[in-house]
This record gives structure tokens, C-alpha cells and sequence, in this order.
């Protein structure tokens, strides 16, 4: 469907692209560009380029393009399984896989080695994400619960709503944190300069972590996270607000941190009540060589 804008005053001068990106909050300013490139948008009638700037009474007409269609097929990639029985699985998820395949993951990412292994997943989140009740990042390692059943997955999101499902992280951070504990409330959205980050926004989604102090070293600190709220890039973005970034991370560290291969984050404990049997689980994996030799390196 053709959507249109009138410039306003106001607008006038302001790039094209930047413009589209403020009244798009879910398309990023390089999927706008694309757009613009692809002559999905048009100015007066007219294609332009991406950094033509807007005059006061000009007509935009644009169409979103019709996404991806991604065909998902099962993959042998090898799983970490912790637990696993006929409603449920929970896997040991390595750093650097994908939850599921998107636009430049295509392939190898977590949902593919589910496909292969379970004879059935849920469809609560449609075909893209077959039995994915929550996510973590691609660069993040740990676990993750993966439903097989609808009946199974709609009782573990409810949990997850309800707060009652108990998520642990650890990570390593910048800085020397004095507090031994620490809760961090802070609403959490879209950056409004650059819409591949997230930030604190006031108009932001509710956002709670606590943490606590693990270790402490000359520039560093260990500490463990829980999750309140399941925002996306939670952790990695209240820590940056607090002032003590997570060591490695591409998108919200310090420009000046330790290649790791990305941020030093692991979902390292899960616990939620069994969906059939009501039995309370809990599961714990330690954190990854890489995880465990930075901290040596640190104690050394």
C-alpha cells in the first residue's frame, strides 16, 4: 500500500532518508536507503536520491516492499542439549550462532539445527521461529527453552510475562563497580539517532535489571545480571547506561575494548516451572573458554 507525507515547514532541508526514518520507528535508516535506491520512494512524483533534501510542500509517496520470503530448511548442525523431553528442550546455545535465520543469516542459525532434531516445534511465532520462546543475541552465548508444542509454548510465554521465569547472566564489564548489588531501572527503545541501537528513551518499553558483583579486578568487574524485563539488548545496554559497558561489545562498548569476538555475555542459569508436570526446573552452564580465560588473565 502507497503511504504519502506533506512536508512541513519544519521538515524542509531535512534529508530524505533521515526524514522517512523518523515516521518509520521499525525500518532502519540503511532499509529506507535501499528503498530509496530501489525507486520504492518518490518525491513529487519523481525518484530521487537518498540525500535529497526535502523542500516545504513536497509530496513523498513511498511502498514498503513486501519482505523476504525466507524458506527455512533443517540443517545437521550440532546442538548442545541440557535437558530435552517430549513437550521441551533447553539447549547450551555457542556464541556467534543466530536464534533464527533473518536477512544475511540464512542459514546455521539455531532455529535450523532445531529443525533437524525435533520431529516438532511450536508455531506460536510463526514459520521463521519455530519453537523460539525468547532470544538471546548472536554473540551471546548460554541458554534458551524451546518448545514443541503450542500448548507448551503459550504456558512458557506466560511465564515469561509473568515475570516468573528466572533468566541469569554473567558478564564481564568495564570499570570497577563499588556497589556489591544494584538495580537498574531504566525504559528501553529504539535510539532515535541511529535505529540499529537501542537506548534509554523516555517513551522506551519498561525496562529492570539487578546485579550483583561477582569479582572485582584493576579495570574490570564480574557480574551476574537478572532479568526482570526481557528487552532487546537489555544487559548491554542498561550496563552502558550505568557507566561500566560490557567488555567486547561491537555496538555499545567503549571504542577502546578487548577483542573478544563480540560481547562478554553468558545466559548462564534458567529456571521455570514445567508446563505438564509443574515440576520447578533449573539449569546452569558454565560460561565459555574465552568467558573463563579473560578472567584468569585478569586474576594472573
Amino acid at each position: 500500500m502507497t503511504q504519502q507525507h506533506n512536508v512541513t515547514e519544519s521538515e524542509a532541508n531535512i534529508r530524505v532518508d533521515k526524514l522517512l526514518s523518523t515516521m518509520m520507528t521499525d525500518a532502519s535508516r540503511s532499509e529506507i536507503q535501499s528503498w530509496i535506491a530501489d525507486g520504492c520512494v518518490r518525491v513529487n512524483g519523481h525518484h530521487v536520491k537518498v540525500n535529497y533534501k526535502c523542500q516545504n510542500g513536497d509530496v513523498i509517496e513511498w511502498m514498503v516492499p513486501e519482505p523476504e520470503t525466507l524458506t527455512i530448511e533443517p540443517e545437521n548442525i550440532p546442538l548442545s542439549v541440557v535437558y530435552e523431553d517430549s513437550d521441551l528442550l533447553v539447549v547450551n546455545k555457542p556464541r556467534g550462532m543466530v536464534v533464527h535465520p533473518s536477512a544475511g543469516h540464512h542459514h546455521g542459525a539455531l532455529v535450523n539445527a532445531l529443525l533437524h532434531h525435533c520431529d516438532s516445534l511450536s508455531h506460536v511465532n510463526g514459520e521463521e521461529r519455530p519453537g523460539i520462546v525468547h532470544r538471546i543475541d548472536k554473540d551471546t552465548s548460554g541458554l534458551l527453552v524451546v518448545a514443541k508444542n503450542d500448548e507448551t509454548h503459550i504456558h512458557l510465554a506466560e511465564q515469561l510475562s509473568a515475570k516468573e521465569m528466572e533468566r541469569q547472566y554473567e558478564a564481564i564489564v568495564h570499570g570497577v563497580i563499588e556497589h556489591e548489588t544494584g538495580m537498574i531501572d531504566a525504559p528501553i527503545g529504539r535510539d532515535p539517532n541511529d535505529r540499529k541501537k537501542m537506548g534509554i528513551v523516555g517513551n522506551g518499553k519498561s525496562a529492570i535489571t539487578h546485579f550483583r558483583v561477582l569479582n572485582r579486578y584493576r579495570d574490570f568487574t564480574h557480574v551476574e545480571c537478572q532479568l526482570e524485563t526481557g528487552r532487546t539488548h537489555q544487559i548491554r545496554v542498561h550496563m552502558k547506561y550505568i557507566g561500566f559497558p560490557v567488555v567486547g561489545d561491537p555496538k555499545y562498548g567503549q571504542r577502546k575494548t578487548r577483542a573478544v569476538g563480540g560481547q562478554a555475555l553468558h545466559a548462564k542459569s534458567l529456571a521455570f516451572k514445567h508446563p505438564t508436570t509443574n515440576e520447578q526446573l533449573h539449569f546452569e552452564v558454565e560460561a565459555p573458554a574465552y568467558f573463563q580465560e579473560l578472567l584468569s588473565e585478569f586474576e594472573s
